[in-house]
């Protein structure tokens, strides 16, 4: 789906500041009645029909931007989640079959989570949060199943393991790395940051996750990242250090690619490779 969005015609949110624009544009594109859907579907089916693709996806941005709206607590850009679960709707588009009897709407549902939650994981992948199927199960079911911020007793640990058809371990484990929380720790921008954990936590420095994510990026600065990155391009090595190694706030995806005049999608490539890339040679030092 490589630039899939400019193919498409169809607008993106942008970095913060815009974000409220592009939400309101996509509200105000009119939703299709049932017969309108059917045809553009066949036209897409029958014919390829990019003009037909363009306008279901359009007039389902909405969907989008309200499922990603329930993944702001995992601490990642709201924009960035729009633009995963966006690359999601529109493989539903590509696959949607209009003779099932099924609107587009819940077809789309899956997938525009399934990419969604691939993009989470990808991205909380230096603390290594979920490798494994059980974790992330886990991580995707966790916090509502819990009920209310206490820590979890042994029995409830026990009740949810057998739900869930894992071990009581494993769901204390993730409950520990998750740090029992459902905002990011700093918010994102279209938050009021008054308002995030960071503002009123006593020692923010406690958090699980940001503990283990230090510890994480400090094994990988001992082990030989500097020599790691001096093997990417330079491109390539601007994005890691942007997403991943600023001391200040992260580049969006949506910034690196108004930098480099390419789409986001095409930055999340080359980020992807390149962490391939450093993770393959900091493994090759043990």
């Amino acid at each position: 789906m490589t630039n899939a969005l400019a193919l498409y015609n169809v607008p993106v949110p942008s970095a913060a500041g815009s974000l409220e624009s592009y939400i309101q544009t996509a509200n105000r594109v009119p939703l299709l009645t049932e017969q309108e859907e059917l045809d553009l579907a066949r036209r897409l089916r029958d014919q390829g029909d990019i003009d037909a693709a363009r306008k279901l996806v359009l007039s389902h941005l909405r969907l989008v931007i309200a499922i990603a709206r329930g993944y702001l607590g995992y601490g990642l850009p709201h924009a960035d989640l729009i633009q995963e679960g966006n690359i999601g709707l529109m493989k539903a588009v590509k696959r949607f079959d209009p003779e099932r009897g099924v609107r587009l709407v819940s077809f789309a549902i899956h997938w525009i989570k399934a990419e969604i939650h691939e993009y989470i994981l990808r991205n909380w992948r230096l603390v290594k949060i979920a490798t494994t199927k059980a974790q992330r199960k886990l991580f995707f079911n966790l916090r509502s199943m819990k009920q209310g911020s206490h820590s979890l007793s042994t029995e409830e640990a026990s009740a949810i393991a057998r739900q869930l058809a894992v071990k009581p371990e494993e769901v204390v484990e993730m409950e520990t790395r998750l740090g029992g929380g459902d905002l990011a720790l700093e918010g994102t921008p279209d938050e009021d940051e008054q308002f995030a954990p960071i503002a009123y936590l006593a020692d923010p420095h406690a958090e699980p996750s940001e503990v283990l994510e230090r510890e994480q990026t400090r094994q990988m600065r001992d082990e030989g990242l500097h020599a790691a990155l001096a093997g990417l391009d330079e491109r390539s090595r601007r994005i890691i250090e942007r997403r991943w190694l600023t001391e200040g706030e992260a580049a969006t995806l949506h910034e690196l690619a108004a930098e480099y005049g390419v789409s986001a999608e095409r930055i999340r490539q080359i980020e992807a490779r390149a962490m391939q890339k450093i993770r393959g040679q900091l493994q090759a030092l043990h």
